[in-house]
């Protein structure tokens, strides 16, 4: 339940928790280089993109 309000930006977890999540994925939060930043989501776009989509909710009219 926690990493998926981590994962929908729930407010209410805790900001510890939410730092370590990101520090478990590779997520860099504090940077100055706008460029490595850039590199850093570019990387983690390209990550997510090979990732299967959701199929959705299932009812009987489309579960075929």
């Amino acid at each position: 339940m926690t990493i998926t309000k981590v994962e929908r930006g729930d407010p209410t977890v805790a900001l510890g928790t939410a730092f370590e999540a990101a520090a478990l994925v590779g997520v860099t939060l504090f940077d100055d280089d706008p460029t490595r930043r850039r590199i850093e989501a570019e990387g983690i776009s390209n990550r997510l993109a090979v990732l299967p989509r959701p199929l959705g909710h299932r009812t009987p009219e489309n579960d075929f």
